[in-house]
């Protein structure tokens, strides 16, 4: 298959695929007159790091997770534990998007908006900040600059 087909049977445009085979996430063959050869696998590849690509994954964690699925040299269990990490990452953006979801639908409900708008959106702001606090100790100060800009 040649880049054109490809780009446009997995949704990646053909500047992009280059650009992937430039840094090595991709290798497709080429044939004796230079052109690329891409293969299914390869096909398959691009959508994947696409797919990872727009939901925010950086190059480096797509480059990781199509390790777990190229690299035969890597033990079961490191697979899981890669896997989990990622499972877990996404699971934790769920849950921001959801957070944000609801605060949305609130604004929504509030129509006319009015000054209750600025408070649900200092109120997720104050969620987020503490859920965030929970998983990493925060310097004292930063604690009272927070809570005086919650407070104000």
């Amino acid at each position: 298959m040649n880049i054109g087909d490809v780009s446009e049977r997995c949704g990646v445009p053909t500047k992009t695929i280059r650009y992937y085979e430039e840094i090595g996430l991709v290798t497709p063959a080429r044939d004796n007159s230079g052109y690329r050869q891409f293969s299914q696998r390869d096909m398959y590849s691009l959508a994947f790091v696409g797919r990872a690509r727009s939901v925010g994954f950086s190059i480096e964690a797509c480059r990781t997770l199509l390790a777990l699925y190229e690299k035969r040299g890597l033990a079961v269990p490191d697979k899981r534990a890669i896997a989990l990490d990622f499972i877990s990452q996404i699971d934790q953006k769920l849950a921001e998007l959801d957070a944000l979801t609801k605060v949305l639908r609130a604004l929504l409900d509030s129509v006319p908006f009015d000054q209750r708008v600025e408070y649900l959106l200092v109120d997720d702001l104050g969620l987020r900040r503490e859920a965030e606090r929970q998983k990493q100790p925060m310097h004292p100060r930063s604690q009272e600059r927070d809570q005086f800009a919650l407070e104000n």
